[in-house]
């Protein structure tokens, strides 16, 4: 069944439905990964967001139980190229299509997804609309600045570690602006027990919580829109180890007086090269991000800038010189993508190991 994309530019695509046709609006990104589809229509991280697979064939290996990073997918709309509606894979359990309606996102295939990564690219911040009528115009044209709340826990949940490696086990809380489940697996893959808490936590109920450290996670939206915790955040990450992904990143830094801003068209992809300042080394990582962290607003007086893109140069670390906090903009946890930075949780972790250590010598 024929379907279109219409957008604001007043480009219109013309595709196939996949799946069972359903009208959406949103923000059109683009994603350059060859692989892990299934975690990209799952990160919260896409929430208000229509997602582009530059990849031509997705779903060749089809849909499983196992790489959800998210109770259920918040993306508003999937476009591909060349769908797989056979996969094989010996972990598949579900086509595409047949997650696609199972979680009602609509979806076009038979795009010109080169053509659409172009129009973004040129235009930057882009918004459309999946229809059935070319006639039609989005109405939408900007992102929902309370979307935060929309992907976030509601109340706290806590997981128990399989894996101790320290006594005492150490307890991270990770605050939930749209977290991907792989963080938190992965720090319990190390050996720590974490909370998971509502975005707008204060600091005298994590205090309550009493952790070693705190993780504010990767969320969707612009982070300036997040402002009015900049004092709540300041006062966490001066008194806990802190570690800060992505939107998380973004937030310490308002917090501690530096300023963001939007880049052309997003970082969203596994192939993402980062340099890291004091080893010289370039690691290959998973980002999706539409807004950094602006480089001449970092106050280098406390903080120095850890990591830095290779292609547009820039901010994808800090690093605070007098207290326990760290910074990425990129997914150590990468789910998908490579694992060249997965070092950095070991890193997190370090800090209050030691602290601990040393507050019982």
């Amino acid at each position: 069944m024929q379907g279109f994309l219409v957008l604001n530019t007043g480009d219109v695509l013309e595709g196939q439905w996949l799946g069972t046709p359903k009208e959406t609006e949103g923000e059109l990104v683009f994603n350059t990964a060859m692989t892990g589809y299934q975690e990209v229509m799952t990160d919260p991280s896409y929430a208000g967001q229509i997602v582009t697979m530059t990849y031509p064939l997705i779903g060749n290996y089809g849909w499983n139980g196992i790489d959800y990073e998210s109770i259920k997918p918040s993306l508003k709309g999937f476009i591909v190229a060349t769908p797989s509606h056979n996969p094989e894979h010996y972990e598949s359990t579900n086509t595409l299509v047949e997650m696609l309606d199972e979680h009602e996102i609509p979806a076009l295939s038979h795009i010109d997804t080169r053509a659409l990564t172009r129009i973004i690219r040129e235009h930057g911040e882009v918004y459309g609309k999946i229809t059935t009528e070319p006639s039609e115009k989005p109405a939408n044209t900007s992102v929902n600045s309370d979307i935060v709340s929309t992907v976030s826990v509601t109340q706290k949940e806590m997981y128990k570690t399989k894996n101790p490696a320290n006594y005492p086990t150490p307890h991270v809380v990770v605050m939930d602006f749209g977290y991907k489940h792989s963080i938190a697996h992965s720090l319990l893959e190390l050996g720590c027990d974490v909370t998971v808490v509502p975005y707008n936590t204060t600091f005298i109920e994590i205090q309550s919580i009493d952790p070693d450290g705190v993780l504010l996670s990767n969320g969707p939206g612009d982070p300036k829109a997040l402002s009015h915790l900049s004092s709540n955040i300041k006062k966490i990450s001066e008194n806990f180890p802190t570690m800060g992904i992505c939107l998380g990143h973004q937030l310490v830094a308002l917090a501690h007086g530096a300023t963001t801003k939007r880049l052309p068209y997003g970082h969203r992809g596994s192939n993402h090269p980062v340099k890291d300042l004091q080893t010289g080394k370039v690691m290959i990582t998973s980002q999706n991000h539409g807004y950094v962290v602006d480089y001449d607003s970092v106050n280098m007086e406390n903080w120095y800038v850890s990591h830095v893109n290779v292609n547009d140069k820039s901010v994808e670390g800090l690093k605070h010189k007098n207290l326990a906090l760290m910074t990425v903009q990129f997914h150590p946890e990468a789910h998908p993508g490579p694992i060249d930075t997965h070092h950095l949780f070991v890193d997190f972790i370090q800090q209050f190991i030691t602290k601990g250590e040393k507050q019982h010598a």
